[in-house]
């Protein structure tokens, strides 16, 4: 058990107030492993965390505040500040109004904000919406770019991460039918390089071993179902070897996430989001953590959505929550054991 002097401080946005968010978060600061893991800075709307607290039992021993103004070096059990007064009724809309997405968006601004000033050590983020923050007007799709504008950040990537299986995208949020012209031998060699310097300063892996999965079946079987293996994916897995690091592939996409489970790779570097999220859901469906690596500050989140299908109906597992402060509580023990304030 952690003592109060080197429990680190964990910012925890609330999300979508219509979504699941508030419940698991509650459920997951009742565990009483995790308020002995940290200090949570709880971000969101005192009467919709009431309403999922009917008892009170967690925000009785959370300091109410405003503003984050309060002492941390008398590290209290947690705080709670209060960024929205929205009508609790929103709970009972299972959608999300412009109201609810403004909300989202503030929480996130207010838990960069204190990560970049060091009143925080790490961001948990709670499941938010792209249609809620559309609804409010952001220019935002979600949390990555958000957060990546906000702190200056060029060289950031997604990764999944579980206890046996970590995938990093080499591209996002964007149809199939562009991957292709999207990738660059460029790209990869940024994607190689942040991943493995961020599994040593944050996962604290010393010698991290990758592998790199190809875009086409059998990973192109020698040009006869593509040339993007040979022509954009070889040369940065020979350029970064060259340097030294513990990589190989390119692999065939339907037998590198075995391989990796088994425990022969530390992380796959994906071509593109169905190719990473799929073998990573089979296998951490519900403890599988999203977090943003080379950005300024530690961001960990759920590896889910809202769920307004059960939001509000006591259904919602917290074990994603958990998991992502648990994760965030390690980077940010292995940040300060490096030194390094990005990972890079």
């Amino acid at each position: 058990m952690n003592t109060q002097s080197d429990r680190p401080v964990l910012g925890i946005t609330m999300g979508d107030p219509a979504g699941i968010g508030p419940e698991i978060i509650i459920k997951s600061l009742a565990d009483p492993e995790i308020m002995n893991l940290c200090t949570p800075v709880v971000l969101g709307d005192i009467e919709i965390l009431r309403k999922a607290d009917p008892n009170s039992s967690v925000i009785q021993k959370l300091v109410v505040a405003d503003e984050l103004k309060c002492d941390l070096s008398n590290f209290p059990k947690g705080f709670l500040v209060c960024l929205s007064s929205l009508d609790p009724d929103v709970t009972e809309l299972g959608y999300p109004t412009p109201d609810t997405g403004s909300a989202m968006e503030t929480y996130i601004n207010a838990g960069v904000d204190l990560a970049l000033s060091g009143a925080i050590d790490a961001l948990v983020t709670g499941p938010i919406t792209k249609t809620g923050l559309k609804l409010a007007g952001s220019s935002f799709h979600g949390h990555t770019e958000l957060i990546a504008h906000k702190t200056g950040t060029d060289n950031f990537a997604m990764m999944m991460a579980g206890p046996r299986l970590k995938v990093i995208l080499t591209t996002i949020h964007i149809p199939l039918s562009q991957v292709p012209g999207r990738l660059s031998s460029r790209e990869i060699t940024r994607i190689i390089n942040l991943t493995r310097d961020t599994l040593i300063t944050r996962f604290g892996i010393k010698h991290p071993r990758l592998a790199v999965a190809g875009l086409n079946p059998h990973a192109g079987e020698q040009g006869m179902f593509g040339n993007e293996e040979a022509d954009i994916i070889l040369p940065a897995v020979i350029e970064a070897q060259e340097k030294g690091l513990d990589i190989t592939g390119p692999y065939p996409p339907d037998t590198v996430f075995f391989h990796a489970v088994e425990g022969r790779f530390d992380a796959v570097i994906c071509m593109y989001h169905d190719q990473g999220l799929i073998p990573f859901k089979l296998v951490h469906f519900r403890d599988g953590v999203n977090t943003t690596i080379g950005l300024p500050i530690i961001r960990t989140s759920v590896d889910h959505g809202t769920a307004y299908d059960i939001a509000w109906t006591g259904k919602a597992d917290p074990t994603s929550m958990k998991e992502a402060i648990k994760m965030a509580a390690v980077q940010a023990v292995n940040q300060k054991k490096h030194g390094n304030s990005n990972g890079n």
